[in-house]
């Protein structure tokens, strides 16, 4: 099949995808910031998540208050931050991670810093090992896929949501945007979209890391949104894709207590097309999809180039080196529901007439920090909807004192993060002493 053929054939399952846009401009100012004072009715609780022998950080284990639907996720370097209404004083906060056992640990054993938590991997017996695994791997995929009305919310929800999306140029950062974000979200087996809604968002920006380009990441919260493979089977498994994967199991794990079979996927040898290869982590009992991590086939440069760069300099051939895809859901009172997702879009830019590329890294991550039944069933109008065409970093305003948003559970920022934000403010307030100004 040619090239071109291909491209338009994926381009209905990507449209909604993850697409990076490289502009032309030369060095900019980095933009503003705001400061803002706010009380809160909260109370902190910052700490780790470690591996209880190596002592390594977990990434990505949720810290939730049980009894409620308040949650957050330790970051990248295993740190958390929990909020909590200063009315509630009792009550245990579960701490799970897959393939750890869980922790339920009273609050009262939490101090305002530096809590450390030690998660101990869970070991399977040999007899869970050699439990009766199901003959075709294929099949469980599929049970899992229409079992997501009765394992998945079924009632309209009203979830609250961080959103970050960052950007580096080899490991230093160059771009972060953060947002609260509405997101409402319908029931599983319904064909209606989820919607969302601007709450709140930041920025910090320094353009004149970037070359001559100002990257941009469009869709914002939408990209980490449409990784939820039970809401939107169709960017991933489709009735006829399905057919195009070889799966097989691999050792299970447990996570919670529960059983989880692991199912490795990758596209067929004789698929010539980008799709996708990783791991599912399906209950055994329910049939329940809890995690998944995947990434995309990415050996044919023209056509990567053509799904994911929209605008690029003449001067400049661009292309991905890696698209990974993470999910993982929650449950609650015997139901699941999508508790957080990332993705990352690493590329090259080979310019012409330099002797060295330019290596960026592109990220984004979004963590459900509460919800509520939607009784009513309605979405926002049309003019309140975020667009899935979105350009988060155009339309945050700057980046806001970290008290701005006592109310919510965010994301705890990594030390690199938090390393260049103080840098651009500094250089902020060295401009502003001079006389400058810097606007959007």
């Amino acid at each position: 099949m040619k090239t071109k053929q291909i491209y338009h054939r994926l381009k209905s399952v990507y449209a909604a995808g993850l697409f990076a846009i490289l502009l032309l401009g030369g060095t900019q100012v980095a933009l503003g910031f705001q400061e803002q004072q706010q009380e809160t009715t909260l109370k902190q609780y910052k700490g780790e998540v470690l591996d209880a022998d190596t002592k390594r950080p977990l990434v990505f284990a949720t810290l939730s208050l049980e009894g409620t639907n308040v949650s957050t996720v330790s970051n990248t370097e295993g740190e958390f931050a929990l909020k909590i209404p200063k009315e509630i004083t009792e009550g245990s906060v579960k701490v799970s991670f897959l393939g750890y056992k869980s922790k339920s640990i009273p609050l009262a054993q939490f101090s305002a810093e530096d809590n450390q938590i030690f998660m101990e991997v869970s070991v399977l017996k040999l007899t869970e090992v050699n439990l009766s695994i199901p003959k075709d791997a294929r099949a469980l995929v599929k049970e899992t896929l229409k079992r997501k009305g009765e394992n998945y919310f079924d009632d309209p929800t009203l979830m609250t949501a961080f959103y970050r999306e960052t950007i580096k140029k080899r490991r230093k950062n160059v771009s972060l945007s953060e947002a609260v974000v509405n997101i409402y979200k319908t029931p599983y087996d319904s064909d209606r979209r989820d919607a969302m809604q601007l709450y709140k968002s930041r920025k910090s920006t320094d353009y004149s890391r970037m070359d001559t380009v100002a990257l941009k990441l469009q869709g914002g919260p939408f990209n980490a949104l449409l990784v939820d493979i039970m809401k939107y089977p169709e960017y991933i498994f489709t009735d006829a894709t399905i057919e195009d994967y070889d799966f097989k199991f691999e050792r299970s794990t447990r996570e919670d207590g529960k059983l989880l079979y692991v199912v490795e996927f990758d596209q067929k040898e004789n698929i010539i097309e980008p799709m996708y290869k990783g791991k599912l982590y399906i209950d055994a009992d329910k049939k329940v999809l809890q995690s998944a991590i995947y990434e995309l086939n990415i050996t044919n440069k023209e056509i990567a180039s053509k799904m994911f760069v929209r605008r690029k300099p003449r001067n400049a051939n661009v292309y991905p080196t890696e698209v990974a895809y993470r999910i993982d859901y929650r449950e609650k009172n015997g139901k699941w529901y999508y508790g957080y997702s990332n993705v990352l879009l690493e590329f090259k830019i080979n310019w012409d007439k330099r002797l060295f590329n330019s290596v960026y890294s592109m990220t984004c991550e979004m963590a459900v920090t509460d919800w509520e039944k939607n009784l009513s069933g309605k979405l926002p109008k049309s003019k309140e909807r975020m667009k899935s065409s979105i350009i988060l970093s155009d339309e945050a305003v700057g980046f806001a004192d970290p008290n701005f948003w006592g109310e919510y559970n965010i994301i705890e920022p990594e030390k690199s993060i938090e390393s260049a934000i103080r840098k651009i403010q500094r250089q902020l307030r060295r401009a502003r002493e001079d006389g400058g100004t810097s606007t959007p």
